[in-house]
Parts: C-alpha cells; sequence; structure tokens
C-alpha cells in the first residue's frame, strides 16, 4: 500500500468521525424539560392516574371567549363550533386512551405496562400537536372535524360513540372499540344522512398528526430510529428519511396504501385502513431545539367508505418488539429495521429465531448475548481456522519474501509481486486465504450491528453494571459535548475498544504484518471507538465477547498448528515439478496478465 492510498483510507475514517459528530444538550437540561413537559401534561389533565375502564372528565369546562352566533349556527355544523372540550378514557390492562370531543380524536395515549428512561408514566403523545380531523366540503363551506365539538352519545366497558351533529337524523359517529387486552383500538367512522350535504361524500380526506414524546436516554439515537413508515398491500414496507426533515407523495395508482406508522425507536402509532387508502402523502420534521418531542410526523389520505357509508379503521399504539407486531397482522413486523440488503434475511431468519430460543429459558439478557455469541463463534469455527492457517503460512514464507524483496528491491513493484506470485505458486499458498474466510464473516458482524439497536427485548434489562443494555453505559460524563466522545465515555465501549487493540497486536503477531497496514489496524480500531461511544451497552458487549472468544479459538488452534510442520509442507509443495495440465485459476490469469501488461508499461517509459 503505498503513501498516497493509506492517505486516503485515513481521510475517509477521519470523515466517517466527523459524520459522528453531535451536538447534545446537557442531560440536567434534558431532565429539566422533560419534568417541566410531564408537569404540564398533568396540570391539563392530558395525563391522569389509572380509573374506571371508561370515564368523563367531570370538570371540563366550556372553551372561554365562545360566543352564539346566530349566523353561525345557521352555517353547515354551525353548532358543533361551541361546546365543552371533555376527556373521556378508554382503557384496559395495556394502555389507556385519553378521547378528546373536540375533534372526537385520539388526545393522548399511555402503555401502562411500560416506563420512560426515567421511570416516568410513558405516554406516546399528547396536546396541541396531535390532530385527527376529516375535512370535506359541505354547502360550499370547507369543514374540518379536528376543531368541531364531538358529543358522548353511548358508551360500554369496551365501547365509546362520539357523534358530531349536523341535524339530529344527520350526523358522523366515531365508533372507538377497545378490547380487554391489547395494544389495538377500533374506530370505525360513519357518516349517516350526509350524502346530499357532503361533497364526493364516497371519499373523505384525513390529516393525521401527532408529535412524539422522547421516550429513551439518547435523543440522537432515538431521531436516527424514529420516522414515518408506510406499506402497500402485499408489498414491501418503505419509510421517509432518518436523518432529516422530508415530505413525499406516496400515492400510487396500481396499489393501496395499508398502513402508516409514526415509528419512534421503540414504540409506534399506527394507522390501520383495512380497505386501504387512496391517496397518501406523508411528512416528517425535527424540531432540532426540542429537548422533549422527537420527531413531528403527519399523514394526509383520503380513505373512500364502504358499501355501508362506514370506514373502518384500526389504531396500534405499542412496542416495536417483532413479536408482538407479527401477531397483529398486517406485516407490522417489517417496520423493525433489520438493515439492509442481505443483512435484513441474516437477522430476520437466523440470529432472531436464534434469539427467541434462547429467550425462552428466561435467563438474563446479558447470559443470552453470551450463548448467543458462543453459538455463533462454533459455526464460523471452520473458517476462524482457515483464516490463522492463511495467515501462518504467509508468516512462514515471510523470510523468503525479504529474500526477494532485497534481490529484486523496491524500486520495481510489478516486478516484486510477480516474483510474490512465482513463490506463491510454488509453495501452494493463497495470499487472500487470510482475509477471505474474513471477508465471510462480516456480513453476520455487520448484521449484529443493526441487529441489537432495534431489538426492543434489550430495552430497560440491566447486566452487571449496565443498567440499560439498549443504550450506552456512561462511567463517565460531562456537561458540554465535545468532538468524537460526546458527553460521556461508555465502560463497554471503551473495554471492546482495549480488546480490539490487543486482538489486533496478536493478530499482526501471527500474520506477521508490518509497515502502514500494521499501523491501519490500530487506527481503526480507536475510529470505532468514537462512532460506537454512543451505541447500546448490549452491542458492545457482543463485540467484546466476540474479541475474548477470538482469543480463546486463537490460543486452541496455535496449539493444533506447527509452524515446522508448515515449512516442511511448503518445502515439499516447492519440489514438485509444474503440473503442466493445470489450468491457472481466473484470478491468477487475471493478475499474471495484469502485472505483464504492467511490467511492458514501465519499460517502455524507461525507453
Amino acid at each position: 500500500m503505498d503513501r498516497n492510498t493509506f492517505t486516503g483510507l485515513f481521510l475517509i475514517m477521519i470523515i466517517l468521525v466527523a459524520g459522528f459528530y453531535i451536538i447534545r444538550p446537557s442531560a440536567d437540561d434534558i431532565k429539566k424539560a422533560q419534568e417541566t413537559a410531564h408537569a404540564d401534561s398533568v396540570k391539563k389533565g392530558l395525563i391522569k392516574t389509572p380509573g374506571d375502564a371508561v370515564k368523563t372528565n367531570q370538570t371540563a369546562k366550556a372553551d372561554t371567549n365562545q360566543t352564539i352566533d346566530s349566523a353561525v349556527l345557521k352555517t353547515p355544523f354551525g353548532a358543533a363550533t361551541i361546546g365543552k372540550q371533555n376527556i373521556v378514557v378508554l382503557e384496559n390492562s395495556d394502555i389507556k386512551v385519553n378521547l378528546n370531543t373536540l375533534g372526537g380524536k385520539v388526545q393522548a395515549v399511555e402503555l401502562k405496562n411500560y416506563k420512560t428512561f426515567d421511570k416516568k408514566p410513558l405516554v406516546l403523545f399528547d396536546g396541541d400537536g396531535n390532530k385527527f380531523g376529516f375535512s370535506f366540503a359541505a354547502a360550499n363551506k370547507d369543514i374540518n372535524t379536528n376543531n368541531l365539538y364531538f358529543t358522548q352519545v353511548a358508551t360500554s366497558d369496551t365501547s365509546i360513540t362520539l357523534r358530531l351533529t349536523y341535524t339530529p337524523q344527520q350526523y358522523i359517529d366515531y365508533v372507538y372499540t377497545l378490547p380487554a387486552n391489547g395494544f389495538k383500538l377500533g374506530l370505525t367512522v360513519k357518516a349517516t344522512g350526509l350524502d346530499n350535504i357532503i361533497a364526493n361524500s364516497k371519499s373523505l380526506n384525513l390529516q393525521w398528526a401527532a408529535s412524539l414524546h422522547k421516550q429513551e436516554k439518547d435523543m440522537k439515537q432515538e431521531r436516527e430510529f424514529s420516522t414515518v413508515y408506510y406499506k402497500y398491500a402485499n408489498d414491501n414496507v418503505e419509510h421517509l428519511t432518518v436523518n432529516g426533515d422530508e415530505q413525499k407523495d406516496a400515492t400510487d395508482k396500481e396499489k393501496k396504501v395499508q398502513w402508516i406508522s409514526f415509528k419512534q425507536h421503540f414504540f409506534s402509532s399506527v394507522l390501520i385502513a383495512k380497505n386501504g387508502v387512496e391517496k397518501t402523502n406523508v411528512e416528517v420534521k425535527t424540531d432540532v431545539n426540542s429537548l422533549t418531542d422527537v420527531k413531528n410526523m403527519t399523514a394526509n389520505v383520503t380513505l373512500m367508505r364502504d358499501a355501508g357509508g362506514a370506514i373502518p379503521l384500526e389504531f396500534y399504539f405499542g412496542p416495536n418488539q417483532f413479536s408482538i407486531l407479527k401477531k397483529q397482522g398486517y406485516d407490522l413486523q417489517d417496520q423493525v429495521d433489520m438493515g439492509w440488503g442481505p443483512l435484513k434475511y441474516i437477522n430476520r431468519f437466523v440470529v432472531l429465531p436464534v434469539f427467541n430460543f434462547l429467550n425462552q429459558f428466561n435467563w438474563n439478557y446479558g447470559i443470552i448475548i453470551l450463548v448467543l455469541t458462543i453459538l455463533l463463534k462454533l459455526v464460523l469455527s471452520p473458517l476462524t481456522y482457515k483464516s490463522y492457517l492463511s495467515m501462518a503460512k504467509m508468516r512462514v514464507l515471510k523470510p523468503e519474501m525479504d529474500e526477494i524483496k532485497a534481490k529484486v528491491g523496491e524500486e520495481n513493484p510489478t516486478l516484486l509481486q510477480q516474483e510474490y506470485l512465482k513463490l506463491y505458486k510454488k509453495a501452494g499458498v493463497n495470499p487472500l486465504g487470510g482475509c477471505l474466510p474474513l471477508v465471510l464473516q462480516m456480513p453476520i458482524v455487520i448484521a449484529f450491528f443493526r441487529f441489537f439497536p432495534s431489538l426492543f427485548e434489550l430495552r430497560g434489562e440491566s447486566f452487571l453494571w449496565m443498567k440499560d443494555l439498549s443504550t450506552y453505559d456512561a462511567v463517565i460524563t460531562w456537561g458540554s459535548t465535545i468532538p468524537v466522545f460526546g458527553n460521556h465515555i461508555s465502560l463497554m465501549c471503551l473495554l471492546m475498544t482495549i480488546s480490539t487493540l490487543i486482538y489486533t497486536y496478536f493478530n499482526n503477531q501471527v500474520s506477521g504484518a508490518t509497515g502502514q497496514m500494521k499501523y491501519i489496524g490500530y487506527i481503526t480500531p480507536l475510529i470505532f471507538f468514537g462512532m460506537l461511544n454512543s451505541y447500546p451497552a448490549g452491542l458492545n458487549y457482543y463485540y467484546f465477547l466476540a474479541n475474548m472468544l477470538t482469543f480463546g479459538q486463537q490460543y486452541l488452534i496455535r496449539l493444533m498448528v506447527d509452524d515446522k510442520k508448515i515449512h516442511a509442507k511448503i518445502q515439499e509443495n516447492k519440489q514438485k515439478p509444474e503440473d503442466p495440465k493445470k489450468k491457472k485459476s481466473g484470478f491468477a490469469a487475471k493478475m499474471e496478465e495484469m502485472m505483464r501488461q504492467q511490467q511492458q508499461a514501465q519499460q517502455g517509459k524507461k525507453k
């Protein structure tokens, strides 16, 4: 590797580090802002203590500054512009849903069996940033149900009906149903007697928007896994960017959107259209100055009424746990980020089933990761052995390579490589033999890089000093943010980096690496320390275990591999006459032809 190549690689590594540079508020500022936001929600009555399955906020008052204007009352739905903003609670064993009579919408959702990272009630969204309104034209006037008052007309232990009245015989009902357990809230929207009032009454336009609250310790990481997801019927899931703001018209004439998800890192709010969506426009925005809201998400869709005049919908408010999402149907599990390309299939069909199998034993997740790593190392042990053996052969050949280098010199690198290839061929050594097994292992290593950050099961789970395996384990923290490190140092990331440096040292001893390649091996772990310092402790724990188990594997292999026997075998191969019938591999033939052309070009320059 020449100096220019080394410089280029080094600059690429520096760019990677710069890409992970972040500016975060201090931990005290975040905590203070979250406490203030929670207190405001409690004060407004958006977060309540658990109570009856269905209850109405008896303290609700008529909205201020409302005046009854007879002219307004004569307009379409004019009477609905005046009313009381009541909060109606519908809850089961898993979720608590606050319904607001203003707009008839879901005002707030609390997941009862989960807490935020700081052990507070986990409320997905609440407040004025949440909208759910159908828009249509009635008697040449634009109507949006989000701004009109509904009345509660029917109640049971599992359902509530909110009505938007035009006349006693003409109205729109929102029928909410919630089973005794689970994370799904049913909603049937039905217009009665309004076909001659609502223009183009066969379809209704819906705007759904929510400001999703911070639930996890690391706002940056939560934002990196949060955006709008949507899925076409019988097709793959798609999503907007996670790295910034984006707006997209997702309408497709040939296929309907089945569901739209306001996805956070570990929780989602999903709107499922049982009959599909005709038109879809989705948007995600990030207020980088907000300490409490992860992202603002919006969906504008067109929904068709069925033969009975109804629009059947469902909400899913719950965790992004693969097994739970799969039980909901509609392929909701496709929104769990398992990586791209082949990585996705490795995680979904290999790693996840093994993890779920181990999870049945109710072990601590630190133990499960340990067993998972051991199983992986056992499966890959043949490749590890071949890699070590190939590097050992190259180490044994190094004295002869040094002799060739001294004889030929470094002034003609093409000729030097040709002589090396001749030596490899006589000795029966593949110079890429140590690299290929490592390359074959890389997809699995990278797959874990996506698997652990997306694994809901690690959320809030502790092991040893790590209080939460789904986020970083800060051993040292400071108030301000500095490049590379942020505002903390992760102990497990530090241990992983140290073990990688030690592994690199011993690996260099085995392979005989020298010069620039040797130093790149030491620089890379330091770069990855900056990259992984804010990644989940569970991921760094896995990499640490992988390094330690590799030490053990190489120690055992070293006991089995005798350098003297390898040297004797190489010398034996060198004495064998070359078989003229043996065809060269395509790779070897191309390498020899390329070097021959380079040699001719160099000779031409000398002339």
